[in-house]
């Protein structure tokens, strides 16, 4: 059967910066997993993490409900709590930092390139100087790029350090390696766990959700109990014998143990048979995201020097899931706010990705004032543009159109 066509945004409807694509068969494997004998913790849940482990080349998937959920799971795997710090580039959405400090831990803010808002080994190893001792770098892969994992990883191995990559935006995305194979982003080649979002902006959607990809069979076991209260059922794990057991020596059937406290982080069989429906079309969605960054590209290459396209990294195979071009305002004498609110009015819309985390209050009163230029420029000329799968080369024309007219260009 063809794949279906994706068809064109109509020219007077409202183009949001990111938006799902929900199609008749994601429709009906939802619509069977509410008529099934579960709503949750039901076979949807292992067949999306069996497949999302197949998709990424990992040995382990624990799906979750949301990304922030699966950042504050790995942080809990990994020990990392009260008494530890946690390198965080500083161009992120807040849930980066904020999950595991949630935890305990205290966070470490790095800076990153200006021209890919992605943190370089060199940022890295200066934050490492500046803090002293660290435990641990969530290294996120923004806008669907990674920088130079392999060189972050020896870096952070010779520290010493946990590893966790924030990929919650590079769902389909690959590393080039010095050897020349490619690593998958999720395959944790070059970290411990690799963290992921299914937010409707995202390349594929569950509503909600989340998932953490791992290779180590006790870091998985961790993660599952992390995200169920911290209990297990396994009576190989449990130390309370004289109430787990029966005069014959099986597991009483009833009987569960508290491991540690944990949170109810659990995802649905509803999320996940959306989920497993769209994780099948990620190579069509990312084709697609590829072939609208192209376009942006070309279009976008007249009004250069002051507006130019996001800034590739050599060493990553993108799955595009912002185009956040990069806009010299000052130069040009308008205001960022001033664009967007135009755009909006031109039923175009669009975001900026991020404030840079450090300079929110909570972490200003927290750690001080913090000079990270590199943060600083890359927030000062970021603009995202609307990209999604249901978006046509028609629309990347209109969105371009309409920059050129408010730039005045």
């Amino acid at each position: 059967m063809s794949a279906p066509q994706l068809k064109p945004t109509r020219v007077n409807s409202f183009l949001p910066y990111g938006r799902q694509l929900i199609e008749d068969d994601d429709i009906a494997a939802v619509t069977d997993a509410l008529k099934s004998d579960y709503l949750t913790t039901g076979p949807y849940v292992g067949r999306f993490e069996s497949a999302l482990a197949r998709v990424t080349n990992a040995s382990h998937a624990v799906v979750c409900a949301n990304g922030t959920a699966a950042l504050h799971m790995a942080a809990r795997a990994l020990g990392l709590g009260q008494g530890t710090r946690i390198v965080v580039p500083a161009i992120t959405f807040l849930a980066t930092a904020s999950a595991p400090h949630m935890n305990g831990a205290e966070i470490v803010f790095a800076d990153i390139d200006p021209e890919t808002g992605l943190m370089r080994p060199e940022d890295l190893e200066a934050a490492l100087a500046r803090a002293g001792k660290v435990d641990a770098v969530f290294n996120v892969h923004l806008n669907g790029q990674c920088g130079d994992i392999e060189a972050i990883a020896k870096i952070a191995r010779a520290h010493d350090l946990k590893i966790v990559d924030d990929a919650c935006h590079a769902l389909g995305t690959a590393f080039v390696a010095e050897d020349g194979s490619l690593a998958p982003i999720g395959s944790n080649r070059f970290c411990d766990l690799t963290v992921f979002s299914f937010h409707p902006v995202k390349t594929i959607a569950m509503g909600e959700g989340g998932a953490v990809t791992a290779n180590d069979p006790e870091l998985t076991k961790r993660l599952v109990l992390a995200r169920n209260h911290g209990m297990t059922r396994a009576a190989e794990d449990f130390a309370n014998t004289a109430d787990a057991f029966d005069g014959d020596g099986a597991a009483n059937p009833w009987y569960y143990e508290l491991v540690e406290p944990e949170f109810n982080w659990r995802a649905n069989d509803i999320q996940c048979a959306l989920g497993l429906s769209q994780l099948g079309k990620l190579g069509r969605f990312v084709a697609r995201r590829r072939a609208l960054a192209a376009a942006y590209d070309t279009l976008l290459a007249p009004l250069g020097p002051l507006v130019r396209p996001p800034a590739r990294t050599r060493p990553s195979l993108p799955a595009w899931h912002l185009y956040a071009a990069r806009i010299d305002f000052a130069r040009m004498g308008i205001s960022r706010a001033t664009v967007m609110r135009e755009l909006a009015r031109a039923g175009i819309g669009t975001q900026v990705h991020y404030f840079p985390v450090h300079r929110q209050p909570y972490y200003a009163r927290r750690y001080g004032a913090l000079r990270l230029p590199g943060a600083e420029r890359y927030y000062a000329r970021a603009l995202s543009l609307p990209l999604f799968a249901s978006m046509s080369p028609g629309d990347v024309e209109r969105v371009v159109e309409e920059l050129a007219r408010v730039l005045g260009r």
